[in-house]
C-alpha cells in the first residue's frame, strides 16, 4: 500500500436516469474508498477527458438495459496511490486508462487495463480514446493510403486533430471542416492542406470545384446534411467512416436521418464506394499498440497534442469534479479547440 494516507471516502459523478440532458441527470455521490485486491490498484485521477459520447452514455444509447445510478466518464490520466498483492504497478506510477466510471476522484482498476506513462501530463490523454478512434478507424476501416485525399469533419476537435495528423503522417492530402477563423488557423498549424470554415464557405461547392474527382476517404462525425455532402462527393472506390452523428446527440431521438439514405445504395453502387461504421470498443485488440505508437510519435515530435482545459471558456477553467458539466456543455458550444480535459486536482 502507499505510504500516503488515503481519504476514507471518495466522490464521483453518476447519472441518475437516462437522458441526453447531461446537467439535469448527473450528480456527485460519496462512497467509501475501495481497497485494491489481487492484481488491482487504486488510482487518483488527475485529468479526465470529455467526449461527445458522454451524453449518449447518459441517454443509455449504448446500453438500453443500463441500470441507474450509473458511473460515467470514459478516460483518465492518473497516479497509482495504492497497490494490491501481485500488482504490476507501484504507488507513484503515472498511468492512463479507458474505462467506464472515469469521472471520479479515485478509481479501482485491474492493473492490466492501465497504460504506463512517463509522467502525469494532460497531453497524453487524447491518445487513448480520441486518438485511437482516429488512427484505428482510418487504418482499419478507411484503409488510407499515401496520395489519397481524406476529408475530416469537425477537424479541430479532440478526435479531429489526431485524424488530420494521422492522415498527413500516411502521406495523404487532408481537407478539414471547422466553424471559426481561429480553428482555420489551428488546422493550418497541424498540417491540414485545405481547411474549410463551413460558416463562411459552402462545403459542397468547395468539394465540387476543387476536388472534382471526389474524396477517397471521409472521417465523418457530424451526420445530417454533412453526411449527405460527404456521400455525394465520394470518389470512385471511396470509403466513408461513420464515427458519430453529433448533430443529433442532444435531441431525445438521437439520430437525425440523412436525406440521402433512400438513394444511398445507388450512390454507392455506381462508384463502387462504401460506408462503414466504427465503434472503438470493438477494436480492443488494437488499442494498446496504437496508443503506444501515438505516444512514441508525440515524444519524437511527429504528433502534436492540443488540450482545452477551459482557460478561455466562460465557465472555465475546468478544475474539479464540479466542472465536468460545464466542460461537456463547452464541447457542444463548438468553441473548443483540441481535446477538452478537466483537471480534477490542479496543482497550486
Amino acid at each position: 500500500m502507499s505510504g500516503k494516507e488515503l481519504p476514507k471516502t471518495i466522490r464521483k459523478l453518476v447519472a441518475t436516469r437516462a437522458s441526453p440532458k447531461f446537467r439535469e441527470v448527473v450528480s456527485i455521490v460519496t462512497e467509501p474508498t475501495p481497497k485494491p485486491g489481487d492484481g488491482e490498484v487504486l488510482v487518483k485521477n488527475r485529468f479526465v477527458g470529455i467526449n461527445a459520447s458522454d451524453i449518449n452514455f447518459t441517454a443509455a444509447r449504448y446500453n438500453p438495459d443500463a441500470k441507474f445510478p450509473m458511473e460515467i466518464g470514459f478516460e483518465a490520466v492518473a497516479e497509482v496511490v495504492a497497490a494490491g498483492p501481485n500488482a504490476l504497478y507501484k504507488p507513484g506510477q503515472a498511468v492512463m486508462y479507458m474505462q467506464y466510471g472515469a469521472f471520479s476522484e479515485y478509481k479501482l482498476m485491474k492493473d492490466k487495463l492501465l497504460v504506463p506513462l512517463p509522467k502525469l501530463k494532460a497531453e497524453y490523454l487524447p491518445f487513448i480514446l480520441s486518438g485511437n478512434t482516429a488512427a484505428i478507424s482510418l487504418d482499419k476501416v478507411g484503409h488510407i493510403k499515401s496520395g489519397e485525399t481524406v476529408l475530416i469533419t469537425a477537424a479541430a476537435g479532440g478526435t479531429g486533430q489526431i485524424a488530420v495528423q494521422w492522415a498527413k503522417l500516411k502521406g495523404c492530402h487532408v481537407i478539414g471542416t471547422c466553424s471559426s477563423e481561429d480553428k482555420m488557423k489551428f488546422l493550418k498549424e497541424i498540417g491540414c492542406d485545405r481547411p474549410v470554415n463551413y460558416k463562411t464557405e459552402n462545403l459542397r461547392e468547395v468539394l465540387k470545384k476543387e476536388y472534382p474527382k471526389g474524396v477517397d476517404v471521409v472521417y465523418e462525425t457530424i451526420g445530417g446534411d454533412m453526411f449527405d455532402t460527404c456521400v455525394e462527393n465520394l470518389a470512385l472506390h471511396g470509403r466513408l467512416i461513420i464515427i458519430g452523428y453529433i448533430e443529433g446527440y442532444e435531441s431525445d431521438k438521437g439520430y437525425k436521418p440523412a436525406s440521402t439514405l433512400t438513394t444511398l445504395p445507388s450512390m454507392l453502387l455506381r462508384k463502387s464506394a462504401s460506408v462503414g461504421g466504427f465503434f472503438l470498443p470493438q477494436f480492443a485488440e488494437d488499442s494498446a499498440p496504437y496508443v503506444m505508437k501515438q505516444i512514441q510519435y508525440y515524444n519524437e515530435g511527429k504528433l502534436k497534442s492540443f488540450v482545452d482545459l477551459g482557460q478561455k471558456a466562460s465557465a472555465g477553467p475546468f478544475n474539479g469534479l464540479e466542472k465536468i458539466v460545464d466542460a461537456v456543455e463547452h464541447l457542444y458550444s463548438k468553441k473548443s479547440i483540441g481535446k477538452i480535459i478537466v483537471d480534477l486536482n490542479p496543482k497550486k
